[in-house]
């Protein structure tokens, strides 16, 4: 029998991904969601097109995304600069541009699950919120959303 130790660095990059799905996750999730239910509920002018930009992380090859991000937010680009002189973020060569790489690479996926949950909520039931006089916003969140969570979950 063979017994396989984790060495330390092994362990370390175990906790470096774990710690950017975990935060790619939790800051992707609320604009998923939001980008799901404007997706799911309205038509608009540029509808397509919000769609088409939410999915064009599927259709682009890996590196040519992680390029893109390096070009926009590296520490010689004006966005990734201002963010470091001001807030300190710094996206390029750390675990935190792997968080935002990871959750860009995963947020076409977490939109089309939530999107699919909204649309199998029924609209009637937000509708008679509605009308009984609740505010959008609480008809979300006490309607959609918690019927919604099994596909957000």
């Amino acid at each position: 029998m063979v017994y396989m130790s984790i060495t330390p660095s092994e362990i370390e990059a175990l906790l470096i991904s774990l710690r950017a799905s975990f935060f790619a996750t939790l800051f992707g999730l609320p604009f998923a969601i939001l980008i799901a239910y404007v997706l799911a509920r309205f038509r608009f002018p540029g509808h397509g097109l919000l769609n088409v930009v939410v999915h064009l992380p599927l259709v682009l090859p890996p590196v040519v995304t992680g390029y893109l991000l390096l070009l926009t937010l590296g520490r010689k680009a004006p966005l990734g600069a201002a963010l470091e002189t001001c807030c300190g973020i710094v996206f390029s060569f750390r675990w935190t541009g792997a968080a935002l790489a990871a959750g860009i690479m995963a947020f076409p996926l977490i939109v089309r699950a939530v999107r699919l949950s909204i649309e199998a909520v029924d609209t009637r039931l937000e509708q008679s919120a509605l009308t009984l006089g609740a505010d959008p916003v609480w008809v979300f969140l006490s309607i959609t959303l918690p019927l919604a969570l099994p596909g957000i979950v």
